[in-house]
């Protein structure tokens, strides 16, 4: 693995700009510092990886900005253990950032290139998710509840099917709007017929699209 000083010295930089930006859990910070991002992205842009800005990966896609990994994530409020389903891999940057939190992660992919390139970046870094080539719409009801339920993409209205997955007491955390931007949504499912949700900002999302793509 390719992880020099120089790459550390930047990702702590990265980390400290999150810390001033208002990313406060410590946890997922130092999560995030053990996470070497340049391994998840196109080696055109490897000298701009610790860069807090998202960046295109193959099949039309994009690693999101660090600080947006960070707010999800952190607004996820993860403990150790839980059980968390991954709506868009990607390149498996956040994968390995729910992986460095402790929790055992059920990740979809729907962009079968990406669902290699996220097997084959995370795998030898000794991270263990279980992959899933399918339609994150549909989830993974097989494998339901899940305790986190985190979306990565921009969807135009909030899958029903994945409320259906979301145990009792957990929290999904899913970009709604269109395509020139969404509001984070945080839903908190309160009982079997009870949902809570609340706006957190706007953030500008590649599109959640329904299907497989070969």
């Amino acid at each position: 693995m390719n992880d020099s000083y120089r790459h550390k010295g930047l990702r702590q930089k990265l980390i400290d700009s999150l810390s001033e930006k208002g990313i406060k859990n410590t946890e997922l910070l130092e999560a995030m510092n053990r996470v070497p991002r340049h391994l998840f992205m196109d080696s055109s842009f490897v000298n701009f990886s610790y860069s807090d800005k998202a960046f295109p990966i193959a099949a039309g896609q994009t690693i999101s900005q660090p600080y947006t990994v960070a707010f999800q994530t952190e607004l996820l409020e993860i403990q150790r253990h839980q059980k968390i389903l991954e709506i868009g891999t990607g390149s498996g940057y956040q994968t390995a950032v729910l992986l460095e939190l402790g929790t055992r992660v059920y990740t979809i992919e729907r962009q079968k290139d990406l669902y290699n390139i996220a097997m084959e970046n995370l795998r030898p870094l000794g991270y263990k998710a279980s992959f899933h080539y399918g339609d994150g719409y549909e989830g993974l009801p097989t494998f339901s509840p899940f305790d986190r339920i985190l979306v990565t993409a921009g969807a135009t209205e909030i899958p029903k099917k994945l409320l259906d997955q979301l145990a009792i007491g957990g929290r999904m955390v899913i970009p709604v709007g269109d395509r020139f931007g969404q509001k984070m949504i945080l839903i908190i499912r309160e009982s079997k017929d009870d949902y809570k949700e609340s706006i957190h900002g706007n953030f500008a999302f590649v599109p959640l699209l329904p299907g497989k793509s070969n």
